[in-house]
C-alpha cells in the first residue's frame, strides 16, 4: 500500500514538472502601449515579432497623422528577456517626452539595456504622413507655387521681355540648379523636416 502510493506521488509530481516544462514564456507580440507626447500627439504602439522584433508608432492630433516603424533585437538584452513589457513602457517613457514621436528618433533603447550590445536598439526603417495629410501638403505646396508663379508673371509684364534674336538661343546654363535650390528653399519653409525630399520634388516638377 505504502508503495503504491509513493508511486502515485512520484506521478504527480512529474505531472506537475511537466506543466511547467510547458509554461509559455514572457511575450509582448500583440500589445499595444498608448501615450501622449509633449505636444498633446494620441499615439499607440504596437510590437510583433520574435527574435527581431519590429515595433509601430501611430499618432493622431486633430487635422495631422503620422506613423514610423522600428525593427531590433531586444532579446539580446537580458532584462528584456526577463520582463519585456517593462522594456516597452520604458521606450513608452522616452516617447512621451518628445513633441513628435517620429521626427528625431533614428534610435530608441530603453533604460534597462543601455549596456546591451548595438543589435539590442530600435532602429528606425520607415516614417510617413496619414493620407489625407499628405492630400493637404500637396494641396498646400501647389497654392503656395500658383502664387508664386502670379508675382513672377506680374513682373514679367510690367518690365517687358527684352527681344531675342532667331538665331541666339537664350542661355540655359545653371538654371536646373537655380530651379532645385529654390525647390528645397520652398519645401524648407512649408513641410516637415522628414519630407523635404518629397515636397521638394514636387515642387520642382510644378516649376518645370
Amino acid at each position: 500500500m505504502k508503495s503504491v502510493a509513493l508511486l502515485f506521488l512520484v506521478v504527480i509530481c512529474g505531472m506537475g514538472g511537466f506543466g511547467q516544462k510547458l509554461k509559455p514564456k514572457k511575450r509582448s507580440n500583440g500589445e499595444e502601449i498608448s501615450f501622449r507626447t509633449k505636444a498633446k500627439d494620441a499615439c499607440t504602439m504596437s510590437m510583433s515579432g520574435d527574435e527581431e522584433m519590429k515595433l509601430r508608432i501611430e499618432c493622431k492630433n486633430q487635422d495631422k497623422s503620422y506613423w514610423c516603424e522600428f525593427t531590433g533585437k531586444p532579446a539580446v538584452c537580458r532584462p528584456f528577456r526577463k520582463n519585456p513589457k517593462i522594456y516597452w513602457n520604458q521606450i513608452a517613457v522616452e516617447l512621451r517626452k518628445l513633441p513628435h514621436a517620429c521626427e528625431s528618433t533614428q534610435v530608441l533603447k530603453a533604460t534597462m539595456c543601455q549596456k546591451a550590445p548595438p543589435d539590442a536598439e530600435m532602429k528606425q526603417i520607415a516614417a510617413g504622413m496619414g493620407l489625407e495629410d499628405l492630400t493637404n501638403q500637396e494641396k498646400s505646396v501647389q497654392k503656395m507655387l500658383a502664387s508664386t508663379k502670379g508675382v513672377g508673371k506680374g513682373s514679367v509684364k510690367k518690365m517687358g521681355k527684352p527681344p531675342v534674336s532667331p538665331l541666339i538661343k537664350p542661355a540655359q546654363h545653371g538654371q536646373g540648379s537655380v530651379n532645385e535650390t529654390e525647390a528645397m528653399k520652398l519645401a524648407r519653409e512649408h513641410c516637415w523636416e522628414s519630407l523635404h525630399g518629397f515636397c521638394s520634388y514636387i515642387i520642382g516638377i510644378f516649376r518645370g
